[in-house]
């Protein structure tokens, strides 16, 4: 299970990647485009972005210079806080994250969610929510 579990995530990974790359996106800049445009403002701190996307601040900055360059997010100074900074949603990324979403969603839904019979995505869900239940818990523990 553990091993099916690995491959899958790998080769879903791999696939969804592959089909980004003619929006010119890596599947990162999908994931902080996502929490962008869900966020108040269409903006997050640096370092609650890094935290929600599961990356050190250092790629993070990496990450959000190549978006900037792409006129997808601009860094803002955050008010009150002169080390803080912000990432904000560009209208050329929002307007990108709108174009590619659908494209998105229906790659995630044909090769996992449709692989499935909807008792069996309840089973999966089931299965694996108090898994990233605990594994949220130890977040932030050294």
């Amino acid at each position: 299970m553990w091993r099916a579990h690995l491959e899958v995530a790998k080769l879903l990974d791999y696939q969804l990647s592959r089909e980004l790359q003619p929006h010119n996106l890596a599947i990162n800049d999908y994931e902080i485009l996502v929490v962008l445009s869900e966020a108040p403002d269409h903006r997050m701190r640096m370092t609650d972005l890094a935290t929600a996307t599961l990356q050190s601040k250092s790629r993070l900055s990496h990450q959000i210079t190549r978006m900037e360059n792409a006129g997808l997010v601009l860094r803002q100074e955050c008010p009150g806080d002169r080390r803080g900074l912000y990432a904000h949603l560009t209208e050329q990324g929002w307007e990108t994250m709108q174009r590619v979403a659908p494209d998105h969603v229906r790659s995630v839904r044909a090769h996992f969610i449709d692989r499935f019979t909807p008792e069996q995505l309840d089973a999966i869900y089931e299965a694996l929510a108090p898994v990233a239940e605990h594994l949220r818990g130890l977040r932030g523990r050294s």
